[in-house]
């Protein structure tokens, strides 16, 4: 549907709140379809959180921003705004834990290595326990990540990094939020990456083990003013300082806003429509005359978890090779370490140097976010001295960036809220809300982008749904390479009857055992056991295994407490484990198909008797 409703001068006017990857790419597209419109930002500076700051003749990235997407049109248009800016990057990422640097994705030899073969044994031990005795109640981040790669896997590379991101413990997460980030990466799909560098079966690509990306030369801030600048060539100009504080609605339609000037002065703007990337509470409580107070108590329900970043300027040219670290130490705060000459070599103006980012998650009210500056840059340094990195003494300057609600916390109450807020500004005709805060969702920067586009084309008479992105099949990072290179702009999704045979239902509802995946899990687990306790014997560490090892002589061809006959045993064990394991996943699938044909017969037979009975029975 066309709106009709005009400003002042005639033309149909928009109104676009923020200056980020969504309201500037809202902007883009209305030029390039002849619309006029106007972008208010609060702050001096475009790109919202990914925007780039410059210290010292050096840039910083606020969080790292890897340029990936399965969009094909997102990503045609990075290459339009940038051309040849937008350089092709190698992912290289690892995590630090217990003094040791692990690589991520896992390599296997690596982990094992760095974890040793005990703690490795338990580590296989807990996921094929997880294979077998998955936890049922899957609500919570704890629960998703434990049933995916096992309980202990979760404490010692999950737990502690997630806790520090999101201030609170893994029970009390969402697992839609590990649904989102994580998506189809589990135990398994890492191992088999590591072997597999082109990804998993079929060409599927996980996101999470992604290994290139795009990167502008100058940081994520070279797109954002870029992209301004190609919008402001089609009409679309940006107001910088230019803060929204009043939304005015008649109704159902939004009339215009008000802004408030660096100075503190206010006017107030007409508009026909509204694409707003404001945080989706803060929306609600501008609102003239007021939202109901059911609404307004949703509202100011909804949580953020802030962030700030300590900038440090090193005088050594090279520090690691990595984009950056996790920490998941927990005798250090800091978050995550990047080198952002690791993103691109001209993020610094020397190349004998380095720039460093050590990045901080708190809340507002933390005492990292009172905390002045200069604590903070010496905080820094004796956290980066603590992992290794480099010495305190050797940090010319430092700068700080705090960017408040940077990540929509999805604890266990906020989809309830969000869906009030969304059904309450669902009766507003003419407002569009797009971007993370906009729509509380942990969107990376292409589903920004690709709700900014959506809400242009509303405005030129579209009827898209927003709210499809990053929820359906498409969207998800874990879509496989060939179906995002069918995407296609669609309409709004409506409830539809679930089509197929019972037949199909059933197959669908009864979910199979992997037959390989449970063979390897338990083969590998066998192995690693029976190598931990040979060579605890061996070693003379443990000699409470030699009853039982020389017992296993007696399956095993070949095996003997000797390492040669360690060699053999543990490859033995490895076959023997995966026949179990393989055995074991066809006698359940047997049994779940049996369940299967005595579910198909009852279902007949009601079939058939409400035929009979004169009723009407549908089978698609």
């Amino acid at each position: 549907m066309v709106l009709s409703m005009t400003s002042d001068d005639g033309n149909h006017r928009t109104a676009i709140i923020g200056a980020g990857p969504a309201g500037l790419t809202a902007a883009l597209e209305l030029g390039k379809l002849g619309h006029d419109g106007v972008v208010f930002e609060a702050g001096d500076v475009v790109g919202g959180i990914s925007r780039s700051v410059e210290f010292q003749g050096c840039r910083l990235d606020i969080g790292g921003h890897r340029f990936f997407t399965k969009v094909p049109e997102v990503e045609a248009l990075w290459h339009e705004i940038l051309g040849d800016d937008l350089l092709t990057r190698q992912r290289l990422s690892r995590i630090y834990y217990r003094d040791r640097f692990f690589d991520y994705p896992l390599k296997p030899f690596n982990a094992l290595s760095g974890l040793g073969l005990i703690e490795a044994a338990r580590v296989m031990t807990s996921f094929v326990r997880s294979q077998f005795f998955p936890i049922a109640n899957e609500t919570t981040f704890d629960a998703w990540v434990s049933n995916r790669f096992g309980r202990r896997l979760f404490e010692i590379f999950f737990r502690t990094y997630t806790e520090k991101v999101w201030g609170m413990p893994c029970s009390e997460i969402s697992a839609a939020w590990a649904a989102q980030r994580i998506k189809n990466l589990n135990l398994l799909t890492a191992v088999k990456n590591a072997f597999v560098r082109n990804g998993t079966r079929d060409g599927d690509v996980v996101t999470s083990l992604i290994e290139s990306f795009y990167y502008p030369r100058l940081g994520p801030g070279m797109m954002w003013d870029r992209c301004r600048e190609i919008a402001a060539s089609h009409g679309i100009e940006t107001h910088m300082q230019s803060r929204v504080v009043r939304v005015h609605r008649d109704g159902v339609r939004v009339r215009a806003i008000d802004v408030q000037g660096a100075d503190g002065s206010k006017r107030t703007e007409p508009c026909d429509s509204l694409i707003s990337s404001m945080p989706i509470g803060t929306l609600v409580k501008v609102m003239d005359p007021p939202a109901p107070e059911a609404v307004q108590i949703a509202a100011d329900s909804l949580r953020f978890r802030d962030f700030l970043i300590v900038g440090l300027i090193v005088e050594r040219e090279h520090l690691f090779p990595d984009n950056w670290i996790y920490v998941h130490s927990p005798e250090v705060r800091v978050g995550r370490v990047q080198s952002f000459k690791n993103w691109s070599p001209e993020m610094v103006d020397d190349h004998e140097i380095s720039f460093i980012g050590l990045e901080y998650f708190v809340n507002e009210d933390d005492d990292l976010w009172s905390m002045p500056d200069d604590e903070l840059v010496a905080l820094g340094a004796s956290e980066a001295q603590i992992i290794g990195l480099f010495e305190p003494g050797e940090v010319r300057a430092g700068v700080v960036v705090r960017q408040p609600k940077a990540y929509p916390v999805y604890d266990d109450e906020y989809e309830r809220h969000l869906e009030v807020l969304r059904d309450w500004l669902d009766g507003i005709d003419n407002l569009y809300t797009v971007g993370r805060n906009g729509q509380h969702r942990y969107n990376n920067q292409d589903h920004s982008m690709l709700a900014g586009l959506f809400a242009a084309r509303n405005v030129a008479g579209a009827e898209l749904d927003l709210w499809s992105i990053n929820e359906e099949e498409s969207f998800h990072e874990e879509v496989r390479e060939d179906e995002a290179r069918e995407y296609d702009v669609r309409d709004r999704k409506v409830p539809s009857r679930v089509e197929g045979s019972i037949e199909e239902l059933l197959q669908s509802a009864f979910a199979r055992y992997d037959e390989v995946a449970l063979g390897g899990a338990v083969g590998i687990t066998a192995s690693l056991g029976l190598a931990v306790a040979t060579a605890a014997v061996l070693l003379g560490s443990d000699s409470s295994f030699l009853p039982m090892l020389s017992l296993l002589g007696n399956y095993l061809f070949g095996f003997q407490v000797s390492w040669p006959g360690l060699a053999v045993g543990v490859f033995e064990a490895g076959l023997l484990g995966f026949a179990v394991g393989w055995a074991t996943a066809k006698l359940i699938n047997v049994i779940i198909r049996g369940f299967e044909r005595d579910l198909e017969r009852r279902l007949a037979a009601l079939t058939t008797l409400e035929a009979l009975d004169g009723g009407t029975v549908e089978r698609r």
